[in-house]
């Protein structure tokens, strides 16, 4: 996921993004980073539930122990049941641009599923001969659950800048419901994710059916795009709310070192690509980028200077497993594992980490909690696989 990309931002361009920044985002806090404590949870048991996915990429649980979708890279969208296992592709998936890092990616569903089972797909959307961009629709899933129905595309990605790289992208909604939240990457543009007029290196903010909500931040903004809600980010590969402190967290890709987790607020400049905790790939200096905090710019909660490529997330926050209780697992591409990051209960810092199923070495891509209390992730693998982690007996 690590594109060798040359840029150059000229002084005056970065002095008025400087100047914006500090007008707008709160002000920046202290990085938390490697190292921190191994620790050892409970051992575990790792199941595999299916096998043969190519390229799996995302997967929802739907309600009532119906099933769960998994999406896969090159298009696909199926459904695995306890039942009648890994079904045929679902029919009514929208084309895909599926090159190098595009395809399908992400799936959720409508917060009012139960009514209107909507469910909502973000994807890789071939623009012109030469660029894609992400765009994210929702369509119905049949009560059969072999088809979508009526889909219709709700938010593009402008303008459409990749040519293979960096979309991202995850979906998330608020605990109310209310707002649909799109993680961007900057297409392999680094520039970009500094400028307000393009929706490259951004988290945005709509409503469920693609309307841009009045509070967002640059709503009122000239020359700035009112659907986005946070700036300053590469690559996010994985997002999910915290039920702690009830805000949005993003994980994301570094160049050379530095992959980040984040806490979202709104209006803020995350800083990609004039602050950054890695490097170059040519392991020098990225001459743009700062070595310190600047002000204005917000500080990633935590970073790994050794990139362990994050991907998907997800905070644990289920009584079945006390030994869990106050984690993130945190899945790696690069390292090949799964990471839990234990959470101080008081003060809310990393106070370990712990490492998990590396003795798989497959790719970790997704990750989330099921509705039995047991942890779910994809494998992105030619021969990726479903697997259910749990403690042993």
């Amino acid at each position: 996921m690590r594109i060798k990309k040359t840029f150059s931002l000229s002084s005056a361009f970065m002095a008025v993004v400087l100047g914006l920044a500090t007008a707008i985002a709160p002000a920046s806090g202290r990085a938390q980073s490697e190292p921190v404590p191994a620790i050892k949870g409970p051992a575990v048991t790792v199941e595999t539930l299916i096998s043969g996915l190519e390229h799996p990429w995302a997967l929802a649980f739907l309600p009532n122990d119906a099933g769960i979708l998994i999406t896969e890279r090159p298009g696909r969208l199926r459904v695995w049941t306890k039942e009648n296992g890994l079904s045929e592709p679902i029919a009514g998936v929208p084309k895909v641009h599926a090159q190098s890092q595009g395809g399908l990616l992400d799936v959720a569903l409508a917060p009012d599923f139960f009514r209107s089972r909507r469910i909502y797909l973000a994807y890789a959307e071939r623009r012109d001969k030469q660029n894609s961009a992400t765009t994210v629709g929702y369509g119905v899933l049949s009560s059969d659950l072999k088809r979508i129905d009526a889909f219709r595309p709700i938010f593009r990605q402008e303008p459409a800048l990749s040519s293979g790289q960096h979309y991202g992208v995850r979906l998330a909604f608020d605990p109310g419901g209310r707002d649909l939240y799109i993680a961007l990457g900057e297409n392999n543009h680094p520039a970009t994710a500094q400028q307000l007029d393009h929706l490259q290196g951004k988290v945005v903010r709509i409503r469920p059916d693609g309307m841009v909500p009045r509070d967002n931040p640059f709503r009122s903004q000239r020359d700035a795009k009112a659907e986005i809600w946070s700036y300053g980010h590469r690559n996010p590969q994985g997002m999910a709310w915290n039920p702690w402190t009830n805000d949005l967290w993003l994980a994301e890709h570094g160049p050379q070192g530095g992959d980040e987790l984040n806490r979202i607020q709104p209006g803020a400049n995350y800083g990609w690509p004039l602050r950054t905790h890695g490097q170059g790939y040519d392991g020098q200096p990225i001459p743009e980028a700062s070595t310190t905090p600047i002000t204005g710019l917000i500080e990633p909660f935590h970073y790994w200077s050794v990139s362990p490529a994050i991907s998907g997330m997800a905070f644990y926050n289920d009584e079945r497993v006390p030994d869990w209780q106050h984690s993130l697992f945190v899945g790696a591409l690069k390292e090949q594992a799964l990471i839990r990051l234990q959470f101080d209960e008081e003060d809310g810092h990393i106070i370990g980490e712990e490492r998990l199923l590396q003795d798989l070495k497959q790719r970790i891509r997704d990750v989330r909690v099921g509705p039995d209390g047991y942890i779910y992730v994809l494998t992105d693998e030619n021969d990726g696989q479903l697997l259910r982690i749990q403690p042993k007996p």
